[in-house]
């Protein structure tokens, strides 16, 4: 008798072949996703969740988005892949689409955040050499403490997680680290060899932690100071998920890179981009970066039609007023097991009194009650719905996580 022959139910049963099959690099909740629609998730029993992940801000414009979905159906039937070896009639229009909308020259595609956060470093650095005059391999990058750009080698060699570190090295030399909101200790992290400021301009993984209002401004002007790239990793934040197209919009900053992704693939595909300007991004020639999917006419068109929603500015007003109502309702549960909110637009960290119990126990119980939440830290969880959530629905989902805190109170 094997462990497939003890389940009972088909939740049991998928769970069960995942242990088996899939490498264990992360620990989800016990739901099964069968289906989903909007801000809803089906799972292989017929159950209904809300989903208040959205996939880390990936399904920003709701699951199976019709507009977003329609257009991919349509490219299926034409072109789906021809690599960066030929052009298509779709990856122009998608740089020029999002080069435009973030009031920049020039677009790198390419798929995953990672892969995003590694080509605005390779371009950093080139930049360094060819444009800054930083010796060859001597270049430095200042990062933020507590920061998550992703978990390839080179980017947890500049992490705290020691999950996420430890037994993975040698690591990446080349970084600096300061505390993140601490201009002066940037300021002080910055030598003659330094090509980039790499920062989230709110810190996701960290517990959605927003920097003090002048933190951005000065770093901005460090930068510009000392001849030195603001690199902004806008993958979690960016793409209306704060209320503004961009996190830096709120602080009245432009960096000289922004690095997208997530919520630039529609929840379809992955897709993402470093965008810059042409004395940035020109430093790249032909053979020096590569992607065989990066930019393929599939994700292309549908990136197209995320910059085209994003244009019209419902999501950011969406995000900006559902969101005030979003804390409102956390905010109030402050003293009631709620330790203290933070975040903008439809992005909340939500500290839990630990005496209530771990922040993975917690999304479980709101599991149980149909809201999908996530931990990170220990005692806190992110809130971070789709876009089209309505009102009522925000309502519902904070009643059973005022429901959950009273029963552990």
């Amino acid at each position: 008798m094997t462990i497939l022959d003890a389940v009972t139910t088909d939740t049991e049963l998928a769970i069960a072949v995942d242990d088996r099959y899939v490498a264990h690099n992360y620990s989800p909740l016990p739901v099964v996703a069968a289906s989903a629609d909007g801000v809803w998730i089906t799972d292989v029993e017929g159950r209904r969740y809300l989903d208040c992940l959205s996939a880390y801000s990936a399904v920003n414009f709701g699951h199976r988005n019709p507009e977003i979905t329609a257009v991919a159906h349509a490219q299926l039937d034409k072109l789906t892949l021809v690599s960066r070896a030929f052009h298509s009639d779709r990856l122009g229009q998608f740089c020029a689409a999002l080069a435009h909308l973030c009031g920049k020259d020039m677009v790198l595609p390419m798929n995953s955040g990672a892969e995003a956060v590694e080509s605005g470093i390779k371009v950093a650095r080139k930049w360094g050499t060819d444009v800054k005059g930083v010796p060859a391999g001597q270049s430095n990058i200042v990062v933020a403490h507590n920061n998550f750009h992703g978990r390839t080698t080179t980017i947890i060699s500049f992490s705290d997680d020691e999950t996420a570190r430890r037994g993975f090295g040698p690591y990446t030399p080349g970084f600096h680290a300061a505390p993140f909101g601490d201009a002066d200790a940037l300021a002080s992290a910055i030598d003659a060899n330094t090509v980039a400021v790499l920062l989230e301009p709110i810190q996701g993984e960290a517990g959605i932690i927003v920097p003090p209002a002048d933190f951005l401004p000065r770093v901005r002007a460090l930068c510009t100071e000392h001849n030195v790239l603001m690199i902004a990793d806008e993958i979690q934040s960016g793409l209306a998920r704060t209320g503004r197209t961009l996190a830096c919009d709120h602080f009245g900053v432009v960096p000289d890179i922004y690095l997208l992704g997530k919520a630039l693939g529609g929840g379809v595909v992955p897709l993402s981009a470093v965008v810059a300007d042409r004395d940035v991004l020109g430093v790249l020639h032909p053979g020096e970066h590569g992607s065989t999917f990066g930019g393929n006419p599939l994700a292309a068109a549908i990136g197209t039609t995320v910059v085209a929603m994003l244009a019209r500015g419902e999501f950011q007003s969406r995000s900006a007023e559902l969101g005030e109502h979003l804390h409102a309702r956390l905010r109030a549960l402050i003293g009631s097991g709620v330790v203290a909110v933070r975040g903008m637009g439809l992005w909340a960290g939500v500290d839990i009194d630990p005496a209530l119990g771990t922040g993975k126990q917690i999304s479980m119980k709101l599991a149980q009650r149909g809201v999908l939440v996530k931990d990170t830290h220990g005692s806190t969880l992110r809130f971070a719905p789709p876009l089209v959530i309505t009102a009522e629905e925000i309502d519902w989902a904070i009643d059973q996580f005022a429901d959950v805190l009273a029963d552990l109170g």
